[in-house]
């Protein structure tokens, strides 16, 4: 059985990284809905999420992911399997699904590819969805409300971003000044 499960995951990773990246969801944020809901606000949210992560993590080199201001600090290669780690109970939750240990290791690139699609999916989930209040962090016996994801995964994942572009700007790789976080579009 393990054997089946590395293998498939294996698969798996290989097919997200062979993706292009014209499939990689938020290189600019997706059209905002019409209509102010629940659901399309936390929609926003995390693509407005997704968007930033797209952006911190791209065109990082092996110095980046390496470098950490201090001993007491993760390394930006840390920060991003965090990152990845708090996706999964945000995709868990719109799911309805128990999150758990992961013993998979994924390369950076996989972990960003799998980071954005998690992302991706879970907008879309809450995007179409009338009532959040569904989507609860299971962990175990513990079913917690919707509102700690926004106050847990979702702004630690935003905080967690500006510490990687933070990090990009010491080690002189500084994300593209094309990049406008606030319209979520990239100049040409």
């Amino acid at each position: 059985m393990k054997t089946l499960v590395l293998f498939l995951s294996i698969i798996i990773t290989t097919t997200m990284v062979a993706q292009s990246d014209s499939n990689i969801p938020y290189y600019e944020l997706p059209e905002a809905s019409e209509n102010f809901t629940a659901g399309t606000v936390a929609a926003r949210q995390i693509d407005a999420l997704g968007f930033r992560f797209y952006h911190a993590t791209d065109g990082l080199s092996a110095k980046d992911l390496d470098f950490k201001p201090s001993d007491s600090v993760r390394t930006t290669a840390e920060t991003i399997k965090h990152i990845y780690d708090l996706s999964k109970i945000i995709l868990n939750s719109t799911l309805k699904k128990e999150n758990t240990k992961e013993a998979v290791k994924l390369s950076f690139e996989a972990q960003r590819v799998a980071t954005l699609n998690n992302l991706k999916q879970a907008a879309d989930i809450l995007r179409s969805s009338d009532d959040i209040s569904q989507f609860k962090i299971i962990f175990g016996e513990s079913q917690i409300p919707f509102w700690n994801n926004i106050n847990g995964p979702i702004a630690d994942s935003i905080w967690h971003c500006g510490q990687i572009a933070s990090f990009r700007r010491i080690t002189n790789n500084p994300i593209s000044a094309k990049v406008n976080h606030f319209t979520g579009t990239v100049k040409k």
